[in-house]
C-alpha cells in the first residue's frame, strides 16, 4: 500500500473524532464537514514524516479552521440568542451509527449557550472540557499563553454552568416528554405546569421569520396548548442524545423539538421550525 493510501486510512480512522470536535465548535453539521474536509486537504499538502502525533495534529488543524470560521461569521451577537438554533442530530434510541456518537454528550440547549460565547472562549472550553486537550496546545491555536487559555476556558465554564444538565436516563426523560404532549393534547393546563420547571425556556427557530423565546411555565404551557389540534403527530426520536420528537402534519415534518429534562421537569424546549433546514436534517 502506498504512502497516500496509508495516510487516507489514518485520516479516516480519525474522521469521527474530528467531526465531533468541529460540530461542537460550529454547531453546524455542514460546516463541520467542510472543516474536516479542509483538514484533509491540509494534510495532503503537508509532509507526513514531520508529523509526530497525527491525531493531535489533525485536532489542532481542525480547531484552527473552526476558529477562523467562527471569527468570520457575518453576524455575531454575543450574550444574546439571535434566533438561530444549532443543527440538531436526530437518531433513534439504541442507534449505533456515527451520527448517534456525534450527538452524544452535547445537548441542543448546551450548544445554544456555546453559540453566544466569543470564538476563543468556545474553542478553549470545547477542546479542554469536552476533549481533554491540554492548555499548552490550546494556547498555540488561540495565540495566547497557557494561563490565558486556561482563563478563556474558565470564563466559558462559568457561562456554561447556567445550562441545565439533563437527567441521564433517557427512558425517564421520555416519560416526562410523553406527559407533556398528553397534557397538551388534552388541553390540561395543570398537567402541563406539573412537568414544566417554573423557569422553563422555550426557543423556536422559524428561519427567515425569526426566532421566538418564551420563559416561565405559564407562558410555555399556554403555547403548548396548540398541540391539542388532532392533525399533529409526534414521532419520538432522540435529538442530540436526549428525548425529543419530530412534529408531523399529513406525514410531513413541520418541526423538531428537543427537550432538556432535569430532575423530572422540563427546563428547556428548543424547536427547529425552519422548513428549509428541516429538509436538510
Amino acid at each position: 500500500m502506498d504512502e497516500k493510501n496509508v495516510l487516507a486510512e489514518q485520516f479516516e480512522a480519525n474522521r469521527a473524532h474530528l467531526t465531533g470536535v468541529a460540530y461542537r465548535l460550529l454547531g453546524s453539521t455542514a460546516e463541520a464537514d467542510d472543516a474536516v474536509q479542509e483538514a484533509w486537504l491540509r494534510l495532503n499538502r503537508s509532509d507526513p514524516s514531520a508529523i509526530e502525533n497525527l491525531p493531535g495534529w489533525l485536532t489542532t488543524v481542525t480547531a484552527r479552521i473552526c476558529l477562523n470560521m467562527l471569527r468570520s461569521r457575518a453576524t455575531r451577537r454575543e450574550d444574546e440568542w439571535d434566533g438561530h438554533l444549532p443543527d440538531p442530530i436526530i437518531t433513534k434510541e439504541g442507534d449505533p451509527s456515527d451520527e448517534a456518537e456525534l450527538a452524544d454528550s452535547v445537548g441542543l440547549a448546551l450548544l445554544v449557550v456555546l453559540e453566544v460565547l466569543p470564538p476563543a472562549e468556545r474553542l478553549a472550553f470545547v477542546l479542554h472540557d469536552l476533549f481533554a486537550v491540554p492548555f499548552d496546545e490550546i494556547a498555540e491555536i488561540v495565540d495566547r499563553s497557557p494561563d490565558a487559555a486556561r482563563q478563556l476556558a474558565s470564563r466559558a465554564r462559568r457561562r456554561v454552568q447556567g445550562a441545565q444538565v439533563p437527567d441521564p436516563d433517557v427512558a425517564a426523560q421520555r416519560k416526562v416528554v410523553d406527559a407533556f404532549f398528553r397534557a397538551a393534547r388534552g388541553g390540561d393546563m395543570k398537567g402541563l405546569l406539573a412537568v414544566l420547571d417554573p423557569d422553563v425556556i422555550l426557543r423556536a427557530d422559524h428561519g427567515a421569520d425569526g426566532g421566538v423565546v418564551r420563559t416561565g411555565a405559564e407562558a410555555v404551557a399556554s403555547n403548548a396548548l396548540m398541540f391539542a389540534t388532532p392533525d399533529r403527530y409526534e414521532r419520538p426520536v432522540l435529538v442530540n442524545g436526549q428525548a425529543g420528537v419530530i412534529i408531523e402534519i399529513d406525514d410531513q415534518p413541520v418541526s423538531v423539538m428537543a427537550f432538556t429534562v432535569t430532575e423530572g421537569r422540563i427546563v428547556a424546549i428548543d424547536v427547529l421550525a425552519d422548513i428549509n433546514r428541516l429538509r436538510a436534517v
